[in-house]
């Protein structure tokens, strides 16, 4: 998929990015806007309106699946939609709109996760440097319900679970199986409670390459998890790499093997229920093809529903937005082991009341949508597909 060229910029978004990332993070993301510039022709323009706003007011698997199916399997037509004229005033550079959703975003992440100067800086450069990473386009993104409205919903609520300090890092939970057990006493892995950002009550980040979810957990001292490791935290039951994958099968039968195999069960247990999760927003009405300037992410603030939740602590792994996962076709491709392998598609998005566009209980494994290496630049993204990270515990000292 081609990329847009980058709208016209305001001197005053230039001075928020400015202030936000430094005079040396900017030379990064123009660097990489460059380099990106050279890999892609334009498509459409990027965002516009609305970003800001939304902050504080209301508002066998088959190998060729079929054009109804979801984030990997909508077709693109060989010949796209003719794109809108591009504004280009100062090349490379956001829009208002969407660069003070992104500086938005970024205070709130240094605040509430905590993260340190150089942390703040990579993960900055890395968001920055991207022209539809975001939360969504605000020209044409609706989202369904506020911050506000989460918040206040997220109060009444019983007692939520909490981030565990053995994970090291804000709003994670230590992976581990009860069933034989286990307790996090003995957990060798954490994960996210949200989508990225990881944050309550926040919109997730989509329109992300895998390449972009792998240097982003890196950024913040995490890596992307394996698709065992996210079934796990669904299911409450994490299990061995070494049971869960058919390594040395062709990556069909891999995914096939599992398949008949899984227990079925969903993170709020063992019946399916869309409404306890962010299933009932809407598409684009415009929506018929992938496209930055008709699709908008009309994702809930993530957590906004307390009882689509794991009986590890983990919220949204069915609806709001679909995860880029690392699926591994050997033991040396587990992320958890250092390696990379393909892309893989976890969960639902935030249509699937209406239309359920594929299975998503929680160890069910996706067909070869999209596939590409985890590291491919060119790797897939989409208005609904975001991701959340993993984090290794170190054993503690004797």
């Amino acid at each position: 998929m081609s990329e847009p060229a980058p709208p016209s910029t305001s001197r005053r978004a230039r001075s928020v990015w400015l202030t936000l990332i430094g005079a040396g993070a900017l030379a990064g993301a123009l660097a990489a806007v460059v380099r990106d510039l050279g890999r892609h022709q334009p498509a459409s323009p990027p965002p516009g309106p609305n970003a800001l706003g939304a902050r504080s007011s209301a508002a066998p698997a088959p190998t060729n699946p079929p054009a109804s199916a979801s984030s990997g399997s909508e077709p693109v037509p060989a010949s796209a939609p003719k794109p809108e004229p591009a504004e280009v005033a100062f090349p490379g550079l956001l829009s208002e709109e969407l660069s003070e959703q992104k500086a938005a975003l970024l205070l709130e992440m240094q605040r509430d996760l905590k993260l340190a100067p150089q942390a703040f800086d990579r993960v900055s450069t890395l968001i920055n440097a991207s022209r539809w990473l975001s939360q969504g386009n605000p020209k044409v993104t609706e989202h369904p319900m506020t911050r506000a409205e989460c918040r206040a919903i997220r109060d009444k609520a019983p007692p939520l679970p909490s981030g565990d300090p053995r994970c090291g890092h804000e709003n994670m939970v230590p992976l581990y199986d009860p069933s034989q057990g286990e307790t996090g006493d003995s957990a060798r892995v954490c994960i996210d409670q949200y989508e990225f950002p990881n944050l309550p009550c926040e919109y997730p980040l989509v329109w992300v390459h895998a390449h972009e979810t792998v240097e982003l957990c890196a950024a913040l001292g995490k890596r992307i998890c394996d698709a065992h490791e996210w079934e796990g935290a669904c299911a409450g039951e994490l299990k061995p790499a070494e049971t869960e994958y058919a390594f040395g099968q062709r990556r069909m039968m891999i995914e096939y093997l599992h398949n008949q195999e899984r227990k079925i069960v969903w993170a709020y247990g063992p019946e399916k229920h869309h409404e306890k999760c962010a299933t009932m927003s809407k598409k684009s009405a415009s929506c018929n093809v992938i496209d930055w300037g008709i699709c908008g992410s009309n994702t809930y603030p993530a957590g906004a529903f307390p009882e689509c939740r794991s009986p590890l602590g983990v919220f949204d792994q069915h609806g709001n937005a679909a995860e880029h996962m690392n699926m591994p076709l050997k033991p040396e491709q587990l992320a958890s082991r250092g390696g990379l392998g393909e892309t893989e598609m976890k969960g639902s998005w935030f249509i699937f009341s209406t239309y359920e566009a594929h299975p998503d209980d929680c160890r069910w494994r996706a067909p070869m949508w999209h596939k590409t290496r985890m590291d491919d630049p060119t790797s897939h993204r989409n208005y609904h597909l975001g991701f959340r990270c993993c984090s290794d515990i170190k054993p503690s000292k004797p």
